[in-house]
């Protein structure tokens, strides 16, 4: 089985460290662990640049995965979506989005196999472009400590020193989920990951 997993994030150095980009930096702690764990007994896996993203490929016991990070900045992520989706021919239902989420707090992690997009521009592409909302998505919280009018500043805000201590602990979780979800499916691993 084929599997699609998309960090959705902005490109450029200035984007690199901001929460808005916690999809990119959660492909980026699910390589660099894979990378550890194969021990050096096999080539590391690396992001390529192709057409309209960052591309990696690996495996997962006997799942392929094409891990994406879009490189046609969020509110236009949709188009890297469908593209990867018709190139790799990998069916909706076995994708997987990494996305930010204001209305969780910090770290909180909830994974869903469809819904609305909450706002986030990317997931309104994506949904804009496909036509549909059935698909899994994994919301990684970043909450909404900001006052009135600062929500754009704050979400392309970097994280605290404090944040970025938590945050590869969360990262060890959202490298679980990503296995688990090629390996047992969208609905197993919601009922063990959900709530931790």
């Amino acid at each position: 089985m084929k599997y699609l997993i998309v960090g959705l994030g902005n490109i450029g150095y200035e984007y690199q460290n901001t929460r808005h980009n916690i999809g990119f930096m959660m492909l980026d702690a699910f390589v660099e662990a894979s990378n550890i764990a194969n021990g050096g007994n096999k080539p590391p896996i690396v992001f390529e640049d192709k057409r309209y993203g960052w591309v990696a490929k690996c495996r997962v016991k006997n799942a392929e995965l094409v891990l994406l990070k879009p490189s046609t900045y969020m509110n236009l992520s949709g188009n890297a979506v469908r593209y990867w989706l018709q190139q790799e021919k990998i069916p909706i239902e076995n994708m997987l989005v990494l996305v930010d989420d204001l209305n969780l707090p910090f770290g909180t992690i909830r994974l869903r196999k469809q819904g609305s997009d909450g706002g986030h521009n990317g997931l309104g592409n994506i949904q804009s472009v496909m036509g549909t909302t059935n698909y899994s998505r994994l919301r990684f919280g970043i909450g909404n400590n900001f006052n009135r009018g600062a929500q754009c500043n704050f979400v392309l805000g970097e994280w605290t020193a404090e944040e970025q201590q938590q945050l590869k602990e969360r990262f060890e979780l959202t490298k679980n989920i990503i296995q688990a979800f090629c390996l047992q499916g969208i609905d197993r691993t919601m009922n063990l990951y959900n709530g931790k």
